[in-house]
């Protein structure tokens, strides 16, 4: 087991990415059906630790059974050992947290994913073994679960877990999307325990800040990652004293000092569900929101944006961020700016290491060097957010507009 030492004086701002999905099992058992076959528990590890530079990584198809088995072996053989404060650690480099996405429904039909987060390999497996006896099949990602939101938040608890509502406004499967116009509706008495929320692809902390029950709770960005390269495509800088799940519950918490100090995000334009979609038309709205019925057509066959629906349900016509709100930083992946394939993309990691060195620390002078001018310009334009979009919808990613000419994304 690996143990650190130190004090709050030598907290360190770790890169961390709490929501990556498992696309097979070492026994290639299938456990994310639409995620790459290659996005395996040791090699999103591995990932993290020589390409992406992330300290901190949730991965969150942990309950699997096939996935557990992986776990244990890892752990067995010393590929893999567990943290003093929670958490698997791979080659002193990256700490992994086990974690659930699970689907749960209410009354009302409404349906919502939520990230359940735990300690160490033992409580996964207690909580997967308990699981059982309320989904069908423990294999698959984001199984629905037979019971609400509150139950799997009190399951949740009961391992010394905690949950995090997932991309919380998508129109399909989220808190506020699909089930209910606040969190005390689905939460009740125990809503003060739900300290975070996931903002998906499509929101950012401007948007999310005009609710303001959220005013109190820490806001994460997450890739959502189904390949390994989409790793990171959003992350959070968490201040913390080491990388565990202790210190991560406690910096949730805004506790002792700790926090999340930026999110890291794409613009929500570029999401694909910002804009309200129209069915019939194919088209997304631009109309100001929020929009309900197709203005072109007249249809209510409509994919609701997240826009339109945090216009529909938001207590402040303009944004309101509490004192302990970090930035939130516009920024394109690596792998999204023009120019950048596979050939430059190693060439970059050849001479700078990792990704978040790429994105964060490499200068201008350096990246010319590697790349040339123009490619290095439209790094540091990704870096400082500088692109022209155009909105997405109804599962149509937004569109960038690159230094020299328009491209589309094509995120997953």
């Amino acid at each position: 087991m690996v143990t650190w030492s130190g004090v709050i004086a030598d907290m360190t701002a770790f890169f961390a990415d709490l929501h990556i999905h498992i696309g097979r099992a070492a026994d290639n058992k299938p456990v994310k059906i639409t995620a790459a076959r290659d996005l395996t528990f040791e090699n999103i590890a591995r990932e993290c630790a020589e390409r992406k530079g992330m300290d901190l990584v949730g991965i969150i198809d942990c309950a699997a059974p096939a996935v557990l088995r992986q776990i244990r072996e890892l752990l067995d053989n010393g590929a893999m050992v567990e943290v003093d404060g929670g958490g698997i650690r791979y080659r002193d480099a990256v700490t992994l947290i086990l974690a659930a996405e699970m689907e749960t429904r209410e009354r009302d039909g409404g349906m919502s994913h939520h990230l359940c987060y735990f300690r160490d390999y033992d409580t996964m497996q207690a909580f997967s073994d308990t699981l059982s006896r309320f989904v069908t099949n423990r294999d698959l990602s984001s199984q629905f679960c037979h019971m609400s939101a509150k139950d799997l938040l009190k399951m949740t608890l009961d391992f010394g877990g905690f949950l995090v509502p997932a991309h919380a406004f998508t129109p399909h499967k989220s808190v506020y999307g699909s089930c209910a116009r606040r969190l005390s509706d689905l939460f009740g008495e125990l809503c003060d325990e739900v300290f975070c929320v996931e903002l998906g692809l499509s929101a950012d902390s401007d948007l999310a800040d005009r609710i303001a029950e959220l005013h109190d709770r820490t806001f994460l960005t997450n890739s959502d990652a189904h390949s390994l390269p989409k790793i990171g495509r959003e992350y959070n800088v968490i201040r913390m004293n080491t990388p565990t799940f202790d210190e991560l519950q406690m910096a949730l918490k805004r506790e002792g000092g700790r926090g999340v100090v930026a999110n890291y995000g794409l613009d929500p334009r570029l999401g694909k569900y910002h804009r309200t979609f129209c069915d019939t038309c194919q088209r997304v709205e631009e109309s100001p929101p929020p929009v309900g019925v197709c203005p072109q057509c007249g249809s209510t066959d409509v994919t609701k944006g997240v826009l339109d629906r945090i216009v529909e349900i938001q207590d402040f016509e303009e944004t309101r961020h509490p004192p302990h709100r970090p930035p939130y930083y516009y920024q394109v992946p690596l792998q999204f700016v023009p120019k950048v394939g596979a050939v430059t993309l190693n060439k970059l990691l050849n001479r700078f290491g990792t990704e978040m060195n790429v994105l964060h620390r490499a200068s201008r002078e350096d990246l010319e060097q590697v790349v040339g001018r123009d490619i290095a310009a439209s790094i540091l334009a990704a870096r400082e957010g500088k692109a022209t979009l155009t909105a997405g919808g109804g599962g149509r990613y937004g569109k960038m507009v690159g230094t020299e000419k328009e491209k589309q994304m094509s995120l997953f």
